[in-house]
């Protein structure tokens, strides 16, 4: 920052005429915003509300950003298919016992409208943007009485967004987002086979989850760890008790933006949302609390990902046919990706270097040798980012878990370590 400017205690606040629309939307959620600070609502469900339907997350607190990351449920907090497919449905069911089934298409295009309408309120989010324009081109085919194909209905989706943003296609999110949908094709079906057959309506709901779950989280793990380097082995669990409840949420959230947004503050209806959105957090809480189940700094080559996604491919056949030719091209896969790993693991730990890092006006040397590095720090002031965004990816880059942190004091010109003598300069 080179220039600031200063506002004189006397300025004064003008309200602007001629709005545009966009201006005039920008307009009406900053007042829903501050309509939600002003309601009887504990801070946390103020920021959770927030954070899980109008996508400002920018007063939720480091602690509970990080129990949904380390629980594996992150997702959640970002509005994606999810809550989108949330929302149009239950604006669907909401349509249906209105209009007679000769109209039943009116239903459909009215709740499109509205997810449509609910991105431009949010400020087109990437994620927002996706899920509408997957959902609208699923129920295009119902619109045009075909049969809707759920992986035609994904290409003409993802052509679309690349049509507009061809950079998309590396954005983690666009990824995510259709590997996920992917998985669930893919295999959903193989994994209800092994689950309980359902006797009711509840119990089907229930299964269901349980398997889209599964699926949708085995599909995406080689991506999460090739870009986010962690994984929670109780993400699986988490997601099987928490999403059924979040579904719950997201529309009683819903419900309650709208009302906060109308300015209607029903006291007893705030209390009863806030216990659940208390519970919710507490329940994320206890999932992100089991550190022993938390794996972070998990070394990933792309190599390493395409194998796992072969697997995953054939895994399939496997689960629905059991032929032994798809067991065996899983165990081969199985064991090339194990190779892959000790090779790498191998190479990394074979060389030895020293690195120079820079991190703002402060410098941080890594002296390594073989699988074992040493960090030589001068003050423990930032060491907490200096670990996120410099010793941690350098771990997970080199394939080290064996690591010291030294503190160099300022005057200090050499360190004998291990019997070595290092000259810092």
């Amino acid at each position: 920052i080179y220039f600031q400017g200063y506002a004189p205690n006397s300025f004064q606040v003008a309200e602007k005429e001629n709005l545009t629309l966009s201006e005039k939307i920008k307009q009406k959620r900053l007042e829903v915003l501050q309509n939600i600070d002003q309601a009887k609502l504990s801070e946390k469900s103020k920021e959770f509300t927030k954070g899980i339907i109008l996508a400002d997350r920018t007063e939720m607190d480091r602690e509970t950003v990080e129990d949904f990351s380390k629980s594996g449920l992150v997702h959640i907090l970002a509005i994606s298919g999810s809550h989108m497919a949330i929302i149009f449905w239950l604006i669907l069911l909401l349509m249906k016992p209105i209009f007679p089934a000769s109209f039943r298409n009116v239903p459909i295009v009215i709740s499109l409208i509205f997810i449509w309408l609910f991105a431009i309120f949010i400020d087109f989010g990437s994620s927002v943007i996706r899920s509408c324009i997957m959902i609208s081109a699923y129920y295009f085919y119902v619109l045009l009485q075909r049969k809707p194909d759920l992986l035609h209905a994904m290409a003409i989706s993802g052509l679309a967004i690349l049509i507009f943003d061809t950079n998309q296609l590396f954005d983690v999110g666009f990824q995510l987002s259709f590997i996920a949908v992917f998985g669930i094709f893919w295999l959903n079906e193989p994994i209800l086979k092994y689950l309980p057959k359902p006797k009711n309506t509840v119990q089907n709901f229930f299964v269901n989850v349980i398997s889209i779950s599964i699926a949708a989280q085995v599909a995406t793990l080689p991506l999460v760890i090739y870009y986010f380097h962690q994984y929670s082995l109780i993400s699986v669990i988490a997601n099987l008790v928490v999403i059924p409840f979040s579904e719950v949420i997201i529309v009683f959230a819903l419900l309650m933006t709208i009302l906060l947004g109308f300015g209607f503050d029903i006291s007893w209806l705030n209390a009863f949302y806030d216990y659940g959105v208390q519970l919710v957090l507490k329940v994320i809480h206890f999932f992100a609390s089991l550190d022993v189940f938390f794996f972070k700094n998990i070394p990933m080559h792309w190599s390493e990902v395409i194998v796992l996604f072969l697997m995953i491919y054939f895994l399939r056949r496997f689960l629905t046919h059991h032929h032994l030719k798809s067991l065996i091209k899983v165990g081969f896969l199985v064991i090339l990706f194990l190779m892959l790993r000790i090779g790498f693991n191998y190479y990394e730990n074979s060389k030895s270097e020293i690195l120079v890092h820079e991190f703002f006006k402060e410098k941080i040397i890594s002296v390594k040798e073989k699988d074992k590095v040493v960090f030589f720090v001068k003050n423990s002031k930032n060491l907490e980012k200096q670990k996120k965004y410099i010793i941690e990816p350098y771990l997970v880059a080199r394939r080290v878990n064996d690591f010291k942190i030294i503190f160099v004091p300022q005057n200090v010109k050499s360190l004998v370590i291990n019997k070595k003598n290092y000259k810092l300069e």
